[in-house]
């Protein structure tokens, strides 16, 4: 599969053959928010539902001891896919959500203290801010903010001078959802590291578009979703170094988690079932699976290269439009598969509306990321986002789509 054409790989996504309107092909920007899914992902899933459906882990009549392998099998191709030094550092969640919810909760309740302070950044989105803010809100922690220049390049000399003797974790996107500012987060690990601090990654824009080794990092937690890397949705991953897992308490409770329970006392399950109450969506577990197998095949370097190519081709094509006003760094090498701007006065919706009615699918909106856009002075932008799939061809017609509609304004 590493050396098929662009178009033996969209053969594996029977949906970017949907005509939209029953007129214009469909040209799929969105992948920022979500990725169309393989057919080799379909296929897998509904295999194990016909052939292998039983709860996991609790049952040992032979169904549930072969969900079980294929679910347990997915934590260990997770665990490859990222680098982690065991699967005990590998929990599943519902996605970048819930995983940094889960630290949010938890890491407060073992280490933190009201006065206590967690550093995000100015491009976060909503799912680092507002966790952090209900802890706020019931803890007392303090939230402070690693400012950013304005074209989206993070102040990384602040981070120093923001650090206090109260600071407990830095926790920061690796990819703007935005900008698609690449941050740098190794060396932002690093700067935590001198100072003792712990430090988060939440890796739902760069896991799907580069290779992630967590102990190259050297981060302490790591969070990323499977529907942004042509997997099911609600599964996400979070990593976590087990010498903070095994401090922190139970996220949720039920099922699954414990070791022992009665009335009086209950104790906890070893790592990481201790953070997966419940039945968990083995299905999806395997659909992840599936999709690390498909992008592996393909090769984590190429699909890397692809979209780096597309995002070139396209901050140069967009920069030809008069007007065009693109957010983050206009230099491809920092600047990841996600495109935001806007054009003159034309608003974000109107611009959105329009290319929809075309046939291209991009996003408008403030993106989960109300502050940045406070900062940057604006109420939302228009967002094209890649994937392995997507073509020069559809960069073209997209810059086409955006020069018709600005011709109508």
């Amino acid at each position: 599969m590493r050396n098929m054409s662009d178009m033996q790989i969209r053969e594996n996504f029977p949906i970017l053959s949907k005509k939209i309107y029953d007129k214009y092909p469909l040209v799929y920007l969105d992948n920022g928010a979500t990725t169309q899914k393989p057919l080799c992902v379909l296929d897998a899933m509904r295999e194990e539902y016909l052939n292998a459906n039983a709860n996991v882990h609790r049952g040992v009549h032979y169904l549930s001891q072969q969900a079980t392998d294929l679910h347990e099998s997915a934590r260990e191709k997770v665990r490859h896919f990222i680098n982690a030094k065991n699967t005990s550092e590998i929990i599943f969640t519902r996605g970048t959500t819930e995983s940094i919810n889960l630290v949010a909760s938890s890491f407060v309740e073992a280490y933190m203290k009201a006065g206590d302070e967690v550093l995000i950044t100015a491009m976060e989105h909503h799912s680092n801010i507002v966790p952090w803010q209900l802890q706020a809100k019931k803890n007392g922690i303090i939230i402070k903010v690693i400012p950013m220049s304005d074209d989206g390049i993070l102040d990384i000399e602040a981070i120093e001078n923001l650090i206090t003797e109260r600071t407990k974790l830095i926790s920061v996107t690796h990819v703007s959802n935005v900008l698609g500012t690449i941050n740098p987060v190794k060396e932002i690990v690093a700067i935590a590291h001198k100072n003792g601090i712990p430090c988060m990654v939440d890796g739902a824009q760069s896991a799907p578009h580069m290779k992630i080794d967590v102990q190259d990092l050297d981060c302490d937690f790591f969070a990323f979703s499977g529907h942004k890397m042509y997997g099911p949705t609600g599964i996400g991953v979070l990593y976590g170094k087990e010498k903070y897992l095994e401090e922190m308490p139970p996220y949720q409770g039920g099922g699954e988690m414990i070791g022992t329970v009665s009335f009086e006392k209950t104790t906890f399950a070893d790592l990481p079932f201790k953070f997966e109450a419940g039945t968990p969506d083995y299905v999806a577990t395997h659909g992840l699976a599936t999709a690390i197998d498909f992008m592996e095949n393909i090769g984590i370097s190429n699909i890397e290269a692809h979209e780096r190519k597309l995002t070139s081709y396209a901050l140069a094509q967009m920069q030809t439009i008069p007007e065009m006003r693109i957010f983050g760094p206009l230099d491809a090498e920092r600047h990841d598969a996600v495109i935001s701007f806007l054009v003159g006065n034309i608003h974000h919706l109107d611009m959105g509306t329009l290319l929809d009615r075309l046939g291209i699918a991009v996003r408008t909106g403030h993106h989960c990321a109300e502050p940045l856009m406070h900062r940057l002075g604006i109420n939302g932008t228009v967002r094209a986002s890649f994937a392995i799939y997507n073509t020069k061809e559809e960069i073209d017609i997209l810059i086409n789509g955006i020069k018709r509609v600005s011709q109508m304004f």
